[in-house]
């Protein structure tokens, strides 16, 4: 990821805010509760016709209340090794801190290009409290307002400045297969992320709600280049209490619809609930594709039929969408997690796979004078012709004489048929019914 800026600051100084407002988007959830960002949040910038990546941090803070302190500081400090600029954002509200003056040491060891930003410079009068910061010892101080816009165009003109040239051949994040990582609380979605990654990119507890925000991280290992999306658990609307998790699992469902597959973690010590039905008649109703991970298969008691008998009962209760893959992992022994790759990037094929039309008819049209469409009221219904629709997930047009007359029992037929044909395994299919 090339041209990285991050926002690095103390809590509560309007990071997140700070955040949305360069990346234009509400990515970032803002709340005046301390601590509401904890990994790190990544989004896209665009200034001048120069795009750069902007990444939000959780509070930098030692001795403090948050049981998560720790993890956060070191969430700060891997952000501060990865960006090209850093934005240390104080605010001047409440003046200079033994926390600004903690973090300021650890910027300056970092040896990266660091503004000091002093936000909440909302009037006029706030402008010579501003200059107390100059005490840092950093050449570049800004004073802005992020809640309101005041003073980021001269921000982002020195980050542009100073952003080092993009390298060449840069592949855009936008044209990778995106992979949102979904399910209930505490089912390994961040652990999974992190043994993939190769180092803690999201913070990992047995406290359900660890993960706030949908968090965006591009892999590129062993051959294959994608960005992977961890997202908050999602639990039943009656168990939501706090207005953060609402938010949280309101940014999980956004990931959902703007994900290409979707990898439904399940936990195995808990089975295939309710709730991870619903998950999974979410991902379908959006028609994306999805991989059905069941973690946490070592703490299990098994037999030799214990792993066919867990994958009935889940297709069961999918059904009659049966048709993609079911992986079992533990993602802490790190069993079979690259698995879930390989998977995730076959569905990802078949959900943009290509088949000529001369195939679909050559293969459909004799089945269909075999077996036609039952009669309905005395009218005989024939379909001459088929194509696939240039739109994902996989569409495909069948052209008859009376398409008002055809139901979804002989739909369904077609599309077992054309999966029996073609590899289309984790991916909705539509079919449609056109007049000739």
């Amino acid at each position: 990821m090339a041209n990285i800026v991050a926002i690095v600051g103390r809590p509560n100084v309007g990071k997140s805010t700070l955040f949305n407002r360069l990346t234009g988007q509400r990515h970032a959830i803002v709340d005046e509760v301390s601590g509401v960002t904890r990994d790190r949040l990544y989004g896209k910038s665009v200034w001048n016709g120069v795009e750069f990546s902007v990444v939000d941090t959780g509070g930098y803070a030692i001795n403090s209340d948050d049981i998560f302190e720790e993890s956060i500081r070191d969430q700060v400090t891997i952000a501060i090794e990865e960006a090209d600029i850093l934005l240390f954002l104080v605010d001047v509200t409440t003046g200079l801190t033994d926390y600004d003056e903690m973090l300021a040491e650890v910027i300056r060891r970092s040896n990266k290009p660091a503004f000091v930003v002093v936000n909440k410079v909302d009037t006029g009068e706030r402008l010579p409290e501003a200059a107390y910061f100059y005490s840092l010892g950093f050449k570049e101080l800004f004073t802005i307002s992020s809640i309101n816009g005041f003073g980021t165009g001269e921000l982002m003109d020195a980050v542009v400045a100073a952003l080092p040239e993009k390298e060449a051949g840069a592949i855009e994040e936008e044209q990778l297969p995106r992979f949102t990582i979904v399910g209930r609380p505490n089912a390994g979605k961040s652990s999974l992320l992190n043994a993939l990654t190769g180092e803690e990119r999201n913070i990992v507890t047995d406290i359900p709600g660890t993960t706030r925000d949908s968090i965006h991280t591009l892999y590129n290992k062993f051959g294959h280049r994608f960005l992977l999306v961890d997202t908050a658990g999602i639990r039943k609307k009656a168990r939501v209490k706090e207005d953060l998790e609402f938010y949280s699992v309101m940014r999980a469902i956004r990931s959902i619809e703007n994900s290409d597959v979707c990898i439904l973690m399940v936990d195995a010590t808990r089975g295939f609930e309710g709730q991870d039905q619903k998950i999974f008649g979410l991902v379908e109703r959006n028609r994306k594709g999805i991989v059905v991970v069941v973690n946490k298969w070592d703490l299990i008691e098994k037999d030799s039929n214990s792993t066919k008998k867990f994958e009935a009962a889940i297709r069961e209760q999918t059904a009659p969408y049966t048709d993609y893959p079911i992986i079992f992992t533990s993602v802490t022994n790190k069993q079979r997690i690259f698995k879930v790759v390989e998977e995730a990037m076959r569905v990802y094929e078949n959900k943009t796979r290509k088949i000529p039309t001369s195939k679909l008819n050559e293969y459909f049209l004799p089945l269909i004078d075999a077996t036609p469409p039952p009669a309905t009221k005395g009218k005989y219904i024939k379909i001459k012709y088929i194509s696939q629709l240039p739109t994902q997930p996989p569409s495909f047009a069948f052209f008859c004489n009376l398409p008002q007359y055809v139901k979804d029992p002989y739909k369904r037929f077609l599309e077992n048929k054309l999966r029996e044909k073609w590899d289309l395994s984790g991916v909705p299919v539509n079919i449609f019914m056109r007049k000739k």
